[in-house]
């Protein structure tokens, strides 16, 4: 698998996993702060890489029966 999106993944797990952590347990005032700056603002990037680096299955069909012909 590509870099790219294996770091995303694990990105979003860890920010989504942080988000709960910070819901369901009552962890002081400074932590949930901390958390929402960072784990947030992480998570919506590595969504957006996720969503833009699978693209539309259109695309992947169109790559596999065009050969490449070079730029």
């Amino acid at each position: 698998m590509d870099k790219l999106k294996i770091s995303s993944y694990l990105i979003f797990i860890v920010s989504i996993a942080g988000i709960i952590y910070a819901l369901l347990f009552n962890p002081p005032t400074w932590i949930v702060y901390a958390i929402s700056i960072i784990f947030i603002p992480s998570g919506i990037l590595s969504f957006g890489l996720i969503v833009m680096k699978r693209g539309p299955k259109e695309d992947e069909e169109d790559k596999n029966r065009e050969p490449f012909i070079g730029y």
